[in-house]
């Protein structure tokens, strides 16, 4: 069961990369949730020209469109640091340590279709072909 996890793991596919998708979205709105909950009230403290606006200033008191929200982009940063220390030390780092134990022949690499295997699924798609090619004619 773990063997045929591990392999999971180490094939690239498309339906892995839609699962990373979906989990790297989710985990996004919760960083994102984080960052704008709790951070970014602790630098719109910090304040500026309108506390209520967050650290930055108006380029032109008179319009509203002219306002430079340092915090925004500050806790856009935090955001994009804390998702990317998660997928590194959490996916990145454990990935590559495999990779290194396969490399020294410590593991095993996932498993490959046999030559058997192969031929068998050659013989089934000609068999295929031959099946469709007659129901045509």
């Amino acid at each position: 069961m773990l063997k045929g996890f591990k392999d999971f793991l180490m094939r690239g596919n498309v339906v892995e990369l839609a699962v990373a998708v979906v989990i790297g979205t989710a985990f996004t709105a919760i960083v994102t949730a984080f960052t704008t909950g709790l951070i970014k009230p602790l630098i719109n403290a910090i304040g500026g020209s309108d506390a209520a606006q967050g650290l930055g200033f108006y380029i032109f008191a008179s319009n509203q469109g002219t306002f430079l929200d340092f915090g925004g982009v500050l806790n856009a940063g935090i955001n994009f640091l804390i998702v990317a220390a998660v997928v590194y030390f959490l996916f990145v780092l454990p990935l590559q340590k495999v990779q290194e134990r396969r490399k020294r022949g410590k593991e095993t690499g996932p498993s490959e279709p046999t030559d058997v295997e192969l031929l068998k699924e050659i013989r089934d798609l000609l068999r295929q072909q031959q099946r469709d090619h007659h129901d045509t004619d």
